[in-house]
This record gives structure tokens, C-alpha cells and sequence, in this order.
């Protein structure tokens, strides 16, 4: 019979773990504060490397065997990636992802600085991610000084730049690092309401251009082709697939066009926001929105699409719900409920998930209102949340579920197969 959740973290280990992130609570804080007080937008590219550097400091502080930061020709920080090498070499390699980027503009932090009023953080990027990037550096140091040392094969620590923007820069090396991982466990923070995320929509991002022909709108609009009537139409087809499929949006959120009121629109263009909980969907839908491009109604009119982003849907694998069953389990003996749920924004667990890498997200603390002035975070949620995420480290490490995984990824990788990691 497969090990039981509850019978891989003994009650002397979760209170050993809970003693030790307790002791750290002060320091966490005021790291927590002066990460938040540091304006890191992701193009507020001095910020970012600012946090970048801090944290490649304390990944060496606590271990890491290697760690390395990734410059990038698009004027964004670099990415960070940290490796560990585990206390037991036969068990599987897990991979942590987290963020240092906000979508806040420079002066954000000086506006409303990081303070803890009746047990509620906030500030800029409280929750969306610094908690969560925080949770999972004290997490591995109390791993350390509880268990004497992580019970894996190796763990890869990844702090993203641009996660914000759809990560760009950093999603080569997450998809490369993913590539040689059993188990991604993203940082992102928990749900309002304290639920852990299982899976994700699918986003597809596009600027969709109209170009027509300027003409004076008075003395001579028939020689004109409006570039403007062309995208009403567009916009109109647009917003009719919502409803189409299920779990399918379609949401044009920015138009610009025109010049003057007496002169034809020349030119206009669309941002689309596509969303799905399948990649059947997501894919039916891209289809559909090529068709709505052509032919244009408005004679003489070209149309042109570009993907500015994309995220494949997190659907919920089949072996990230093991994951989930011991994040409840955990959490029970805790002395909290827990629960897994869907959400409809993507992060970069949809990268690992659609790569086939069981991954579950929104395991920092307890938070909300993000990218909003509202943003906040629950601070007696910061010790629960990270001694759950340790221990849920050693449960993954020491599965033998788990590592019958990483023997299929290693045959596979061998025999030159696709690894069915995911199934």
C-alpha cells in the first residue's frame, strides 16, 4: 500500500518545523518590509535587480550549491536560479518558482510604504509575491536547521523578474529546469479564502491592427476606408464567442485608432485577452478569432494579428492532486482546513503544468486585492503557511510515489521517450 500524506512528517517534526519559522517571524517581517518598500515594477529594471541580488545573497547563505543570475537583452532583471543538493540521492528533484516583479510604477513604494496595521500587511507587492518569494526562502532554511537538510535529490529555486508581463525572459529557464524536476510547487499566494490552487486558465494575448485609408470626413470620407468601422466589427465578433465554449472568455480591453474627428481613421488597433480552462478551448478559440479577421466588411481594409503572449491552461494532472492530498493532510495536522480550487489567472505553474510536471500553486500566506492600492496580506497567516510548505517538501521528498515518478522520468529521459510525467 502507497505511504499515507500523514505518515511522512512526524508530529515531532511539524512542531520542530513550527519552532524554528516561529523564532524567524521577526526576521521575516522586516525582510518582508524591505522588500516592499523597494519599487521593482517589472520594467523598473534597478528594482528588480535589486531584489535579484538580495535574494541570490540568502539562497548562498542557505546553501544553495550553485546559484547564478541569467542577464537578458530586454532591458528586464535577471532571472535567479539557485541549486540545492538534497540529503538523499535516489529521491526526486523538485523545482520552486517565485517572482521578485510587481505591476507597480516607480514611487508606488515611497506613496504607501509596507506597514502592519490590526494583523494586516500591505504595501506594494505584499502579497503579489513577496510573502510567497519569502515563504519559500524560510521554508528551505527551516527545512535546514529542523530536519538537517532537504530530504530531496536536489531542489531548484527559480526568483523570476517578469512574471508579470507574462515572463518573457525567465520562461526559458523555468521550461528548461522543469524539464529535469518530478514536482513544481509555485509561490504564489493562497486565495482570499485560504485555498491553494490546482489549476489555472489559459491566456492568450493578442494586438490585433486595422489598417484602412485616410480621407477628409467632409469634402471627401468615400475615399476613405475607416479603420475604426473595420475594428467595431471585429470588437463585436469578438465578444460574441464568449459563452461559445465552456470556460472560454474574450475581452478586448484597449482600443486605439483615429486621429481627428474629420479625418477617416487611418489606422486602430485592439489588445485581446483569451482565456481557457482547456487547451482545446484555448485553441478552438484562436481558431474562431482568425476567422473573425477575415475577409474584412470594410472594402480595402488589411488586418493583421500578433501574439504578444500566451500561457497553455494548468489543468489539474492527475499526479498533482497526490500533491494536493498532502498539502490537506499537512495542513490538518496543522490544525487548519484546507482545500485545492481553479482560478482564472495564470502564473508560471501553467508553464510546468502544461509541460506534464505535477504542479500546485498559491502556497505562500494568505492574501488579496492584487496589483490593486488594496492589496493586502494576513500576517498570522505567515508561520502556518510556511511550516505547511516545508513540510510539504519532505512529504514530496520522502513518497516513494513520488520517486517511483522520477525513475519513469529518468527511463524516459534515457530511452529518448516524452515523459508522461503528468498522467
Amino acid at each position: 500500500m502507497a505511504a499515507q500524506p500523514t505518515d511522512l512528517v512526524v508530529h515531532d517534526e511539524l512542531a520542530a518545523l513550527r519552532a524554528s519559522i516561529d523564532l524567524a517571524y521577526p526576521a521575516y517581517l522586516a525582510d518582508l518590509e524591505r522588500l516592499v518598500n523597494t519599487d521593482c515594477g517589472s520594467y523598473t529594471r534597478a528594482g528588480v535587480d535589486v531584489i535579484g541580488r538580495w535574494t541570490a545573497e540568502r539562497l548562498r547563505v542557505l546553501g544553495a550549491t550553485r546559484v547564478t543570475s541569467h542577464p537578458n537583452d530586454q532591458e528586464l532583471g535577471e532571472t535567479v536560479v539557485a541549486e540545492f543538493t538534497g540529503t538523499d540521492p535516489a529521491g526526486p528533484t523538485l523545482l520552486c518558482i517565485g517572482h521578485m516583479d510587481t505591476v507597480f510604477d516607480p514611487g508606488t513604494a515611497a506613496e504607501r510604504p509596507f506597514q502592519v496595521q490590526a494583523g494586516i500587511a500591505t504595501g506594494p507587492g505584499v502579497t503579489d509575491m513577496k510573502s510567497g518569494l519569502l515563504t519559500g526562502l524560510y521554508a528551505i532554511g527551516a527545512l535546514r536547521e529542523a530536519l538537517g537538510g532537504l530530504p530531496l535529490a536536489r531542489l531548484i529555486f527559480i526568483a523570476n523578474p517578469d512574471e508579470e508581463i507574462g515572463s518573457p525572459v525567465s520562461t526559458p529557464h523555468i521550461r528548461h529546469f522543469a524539464a529535469e524536476a518530478d514536482v513544481c510547487l509555485v509561490l504564489e499566494c493562497a486565495r482570499a479564502n485560504g485555498d491553494i490552487v490546482s489549476s489555472r486558465k489559459g491566456t492568450l494575448d493578442l494586438v490585433i491592427t486595422v489598417n484602412g485609408r485616410a480621407a477628409h470626413a467632409g469634402v471627401e470620407p468615400e475615399k476613405g476606408r475607416s479603420a475604426i468601422l473595420e475594428a467595431a466589427r471585429i470588437v463585436t465578433d469578438l465578444h460574441a464567442l464568449n459563452g461559445r465554449w465552456p470556460g472560454v472568455t474574450v475581452n478586448v480591453g484597449v482600443i486605439e485608432g483615429g486621429t481627428r474627428p474629420n479625418v477617416v481613421a487611418e489606422r486602430c488597433s485592439l489588445e485581446v485577452d483569451v482565456r481557457s480552462v482547456t487547451r482545446d478551448g484555448l485553441e478552438a478559440a484562436e481558431a474562431a478569432i482568425a476567422g473573425i479577421l477575415v475577409p474584412c466588411v470594410v472594402p480595402d481594409v488589411t488586418v493583421a494579428a500578433e501574439q504578444t503572449g500566451r500561457h497553455w491552461p494548468m489543468e489539474k494532472l492527475e499526479r498533482s492532486g497526490r500533491l494536493v492530498d498532502h498539502a490537506v493532510a499537512l495542513a490538518g495536522h496543522l490544525g487548519f482546513d484546507l482545500r485545492d480550487a481553479a482560478t482564472g489567472g495564470a502564473s508560471d505553474a501553467n508553464t510546468t503544468a502544461g509541460m506534464g510536471v505535477p504542479t500546485i500553486d498559491g502556497l505562500g500566506p494568505i492574501g488579496g486585492l492584487d496589483h490593486a492600492p488594496g492589496e493586502y496580506l494576513e500576517v498570522a497567516s505567515i508561520v502556518p503557511r510556511t511550516v505547511l510548505l516545508a513540510a510539504l517538501i519532505a512529504a514530496i521528498g520522502r513518497d516513494p510515489e513520488i520517486a517511483a515518478w522520477r525513475t519513469e522520468r529518468l527511463v524516459k529521459a534515457r530511452t529518448g521517450t516524452k515523459a508522461g510525467a503528468g498522467s
